[in-house]
């Protein structure tokens, strides 16, 4: 019986502007892959340059133009991730983004769930454990406002769309599209946005914020509630860890004035509730269903 073939891909734009360890990203998933696809928008920085610079036969390019007049809720960022998983050829389709790594420790782990499910129709994707890290490489954010788990590999032989660039809808039959049934992947997903330095942040909200139909905030780390902070006590992967020595935050403090905003305020009487009966409030944008 022969083996599922994986396909991975991705989009980028001003990765290296933006502070994006895209790099380091696409590099992480090349050992598990038979090919990737990386879409990469029009840029004002050398991004294109150093992708093709990773020189790896398995890295298809695809350039396109952004659509600067598109400001319905990240429907741009759809439409990039889209064009990126319809030139995959594969059985299933690992989408990663530009500040996503995968562990070199947990790639076997991901084969092997892969190979597990492959003959089981009934599972459509797999799901990742999220390191949401936070202000240094040191703290992750676990709250219910931070998604703990999410769907990064689809069988990439079903009717799929991404409404915008974070997750999938199955509209199997020409149906009302609905969440993936999935399995997990016993694999986690280190995501490092919120680590790249603050200066970085900004400049990335401030581009980004026109695709989302909002202006864009001011960032500040320490602005935060530190009870959703959580010491990081595990490993980085090997090859995030250049760029976290050359572009993450070092050290930030909590601001000790900091007053909670109402949402914020929320998620304390969530965690409290999820801490005393054993619950998930975060949200979901899949079905387990093994």
């Amino acid at each position: 019986m022969s083996q599922a073939s994986i396909s991975g891909f991705t989009f980028i734009r001003n990765g290296v502007e933006l502070g994006f360890p895209f790099e380091a990203s696409i590099r992480s998933l090349l050992p598990l892959v038979d090919e990737f696809v990386v879409v990469v928008g029009k840029s004002n920085d050398d991004t294109l340059a150093r992708i093709h610079a990773i020189g790896s036969p398995k890295i298809r390019v695809i350039e396109t133009i952004w659509n600067e007049r598109m400001a319905d809720r990240g429907f741009v960022y759809a439409q990039q991730k889209m064009i990126a998983q319809f030139a995959c050829t594969g059985d299933w389709a690992f989408y990663l983004e530009g500040d996503e790594v995968v562990h070199e420790a947990e790639l076997a782990n991901i084969r092997a769930s892969v190979d597990q499910h492959h003959h089981n129709p009934a599972v459509e994707a797999l799901v990742f454990d999220y390191f949401h890290f936070y202000g240094t490489p040191d703290f992750v954010a676990n709250s219910p406002a931070w998604y703990r788990r999410e769907c990064r590999l689809i069988r990439n032989t079903i009717r799929s769309y991404a409404p915008d660039g974070q997750y999938w809808l199955i509209t199997a039959d020409h149906k009302k599209g609905r969440n993936p049934q999935a399995a997990l992947a016993n694999a986690h997903i280190y995501h490092y946005g919120w680590v790249r330095s603050n200066e970085a942040m900004q400049k990335k909200l401030d581009q980004v914020s026109k695709f989302w139909s909002h202006g864009a905030p001011t960032i500040r780390y320490s602005q935060f509630d530190a009870q959703v902070l959580q010491p990081f006590t595990g490993t980085h992967p090997e090859l995030v860890k250049p760029w976290l020595e050359s572009s993450a935050e070092k050290s930030f403090t909590i601001d000790p004035d900091y007053k909670l905003t109402k949402r914020e305020k929320r998620h304390r009487w969530l965690m409290k509730l999820e801490k005393a009966f054993g619950l998930d409030f975060s949200r979901k944008h899949f079905k387990l269903v093994a």
